[in-house]
């Protein structure tokens, strides 16, 4: 499970990253508390081989939805079951992208059952770059472009704070879950190194999605 993340790359810096040419309505950086069904940034596979770096709903919506919520908001997808869930198989087959981002918050309970917020980034201070699914979506006038993470059984550091974790990908793996490799993006679902990430207690202000700034990421005082 993945429901809350930060970005902090500026625009020119992720198009960089990527070699991917940057839409014009991408939404602001620094955001330190993205949220489901906002904007976000995703990386497709473009036409003539052009990577594009655009902006998409986070939350998924079948083909089959009559409105935005006409049912489940699907913000993640599991990568044991994408392959053959009717909302997914299609996209999983045909439409995958990159969702980059700083880093992501997930949630133990202390004995009360208070939430206690973490935030988890890569140890070696690199983007974090998830596998993703993206979906076209229109009913009448409306018409948006949708996306979902792939989330994986966590590893073992990342199952002391949650049981699921987002699928991250290697710069060596972009292009082959992007399609630009043939097949084979299959054998990319799995949980990252035990070693990959490091992750660090935050302040519960960020339980609430009206919370904003750059001290939501940073560590509780000892």
């Amino acid at each position: 499970m993945c429901g809350r993340f930060a970005i902090t790359l500026p625009t020119d810096a992720m198009a960089q990253l990527f070699d991917a040419a940057p839409a014009n309505d991408l939404p602001e950086t620094p955001n330190y508390n993205v949220c489901p069904t906002t904007q976000i940034h995703v990386v497709t596979g473009g036409e003539g081989g052009r990577r594009r770096l655009g902006a998409m709903r986070w939350g998924f919506l079948p083909k089959w939805y009559n409105s935005p919520t006409d049912g489940p908001l699907l913000i993640n997808a599991r990568a044991e079951t994408i392959a053959e869930k009717p909302a997914f198989r299609e996209a999983c087959r045909a439409r995958r992208c990159l969702i980059p981002c700083s880093g992501f918050y997930e949630w133990t309970k202390d004995t009360t059952g208070a939430r206690l917020p973490w935030y988890i980034q890569r140890a070696d201070g690199a983007p974090l770059v998830f596998a993703g699914i993206w979906q076209e979506w229109a009913m009448g006038d409306a018409h948006l472009t949708t996306c979902a993470m792939v989330t994986t059984g966590a590893n073992a550091p990342m199952a002391r704070i949650h049981h699921r974790m987002p699928v991250i990908l290697e710069p060596e793996d972009w292009a082959l879950w992007l399609g630009e490799k043939g097949k084979g993006a299959a054998r990319l679902m799995r949980a990252a190194g035990e070693d990959v990430l490091r992750f660090h207690r935050v302040d519960p202000r960020v339980n609430s999605n009206r919370a904003s700034g750059p001290e939501l990421i940073e560590p509780l005082p000892a």
